[in-house]
C-alpha cells in the first residue's frame, strides 16, 4: 500500500514538473516575441548582454550629440539669416554714402540721409543683439547677455566674450555654433587701420548731420571702408556655409551609425520571429496535450480495472 502511495506522489511530483518546465518555456517565448528581445536576464546570455548594454550606452551618447548637432544646426541657421541681413543694411548704407559723396548734395538731403545712417547703426546694434535658440547672445560668445551695449558717446562696444562656444558632434568632432561680433564687424580699412562696422556708420551719420564742408570726402573715403566691411560680411557667410555642410555630413555619419547600432542590437537581441512563433505553437500543443494525459490518468483509479 505504500508503495502505491509513494508511486502515485512521484507521478503527480513529475507531472507537476514537467507541465511547469513546459509553460515556463512558453511565457520565455512569449515574452522574447512581446518585447522583441531574447534575452530577458542578463543570466540567458551574459555575452550578449554586455554587447546589448555597451549598444544603449552608445546610443544614449548618440543621441545627446544628434541634440548637440541641432542646435548647432538651428543656431548657425540664425547666424547665416542675420548675416544676410547684415549684409542688407550695409549695401543700403554704401548706397546712401555713395549719395553723400556727391558734391551738389543738398544740406536738406543730407541731413536725411544721416538720418537714416542713424537708424541703420540702431538696426545693426540690435542685429548684433540677436538671441540664439538658448535665449543668449548670437554673436556674444558664451556671454549669456548683450553682445553689444551703447557707451555714452552712442558708439557700440562689444561687451561678449572672446569666442563662440563649441558644441560635440561626436568622435570627437565639434563645432562653432556661431561667431563672435568682432569676427565680422571688426575689420581693416583701405590704409590697414582696424575698425568697426557699426563705428563707420556711426561717425558717418555724425558727420553728415554736422554739416560741415568735408563732409562730401568724408563719405567718399568711407565708401571703401564700407565695402571692406561688406567683404568681412560675405566671408564669415561662407565661414557659416562650410560649417552647416560640415554638421550636414556630421549628422548623416551619426544617422549611420544610429542605423548600424539598431542593426546589431538586432541580430543579437532580438528572436527570429518565425521560429519563435513556430516554436511557441509546438510548445502549446505539447503542453495541452501534456495536461489532457495528466487530468485523464489523474482520474483513473484501481477499480476503473477491477470491473
Amino acid at each position: 500500500m505504500s508503495i502505491f502511495a509513494t508511486s502515485t506522489s512521484a507521478f503527480y511530483e513529475r507531472s507537476t514538473q514537467n507541465l511547469s518546465a513546459l509553460r515556463g518555456q512558453a511565457e520565455e517565448l512569449q515574452n522574447q516575441i512581446s518585447s522583441n528581445s531574447k534575452i530577458t536576464k542578463s543570466s540567458d546570455d551574459p555575452l550578449a548582454a554586455s554587447q546589448l548594454r555597451a549598444l544603449a550606452r552608445a546610443e544614449s551618447i548618440g543621441a545627446i550629440d544628434i541634440d548637440a548637432t541641432n542646435r548647432a544646426m538651428v543656431d548657425l541657421n540664425l547666424t547665416d539669416t542675420a548675416l544676410g541681413q547684415f549684409a542688407t543694411y550695409v549695401s543700403r548704407a554704401q548706397e546712401l554714402t555713395t549719395q553723400a559723396a556727391s558734391t551738389l548734395l543738398p544740406p536738406a538731403q543730407r541731413a536725411s540721409i544721416a538720418s537714416e545712417l542713424a537708424q541703420i547703426h540702431q538696426g545693426l546694434v540690435g542685429l548684433a543683439n540677436t538671441r540664439d535658440s538658448a535665449g543668449h547672445a548670437l554673436f556674444g560668445g558664451d556671454s549669456p547677455g548683450d553682445a553689444y551695449q551703447i557707451s555714452a558717446s552712442g558708439q557700440a562696444q562689444y561687451i561678449g566674450s572672446g569666442s563662440a562656444g563649441q558644441l560635440s558632434l561626436g568622435d570627437g568632432q565639434t563645432v562653432s555654433r556661431s561667431l563672435t561680433g568682432p569676427e565680422f564687424l571688426s575689420f581693416k580699412d583701405p590704409a590697414g587701420n582696424q575698425t568697426d562696422l557699426m563705428t563707420v556708420i556711426k561717425s558717418l551719420s555724425d558727420a553728415l548731420a554736422s554739416g560741415a564742408a568735408s563732409t562730401a570726402a568724408t563719405a567718399q573715403a568711407a565708401l571703401g571702408t564700407l565695402a571692406n566691411g561688406l567683404d568681412a560680411i560675405t566671408t564669415a557667410q561662407t565661414v557659416v556655409g562650410s560649417r552647416l555642410s560640415w554638421i550636414d555630413l556630421s549628422t548623416e555619419r551619426q544617422q549611420t551609425m544610429s542605423e548600424a547600432r539598431a542593426s546589431q542590437q538586432e541580430d543579437i537581441g532580438a528572436p527570429e520571429l518565425g521560429s519563435a512563433l513556430a516554436r511557441l505553437q509546438q510548445l502549446s500543443t505539447v503542453l495541452e496535450a501534456s495536461q489532457a494525459s495528466f487530468t485523464k490518468l489523474a482520474n483513473l483509479s484501481l477499480f476503473d480495472f477491477l470491473r
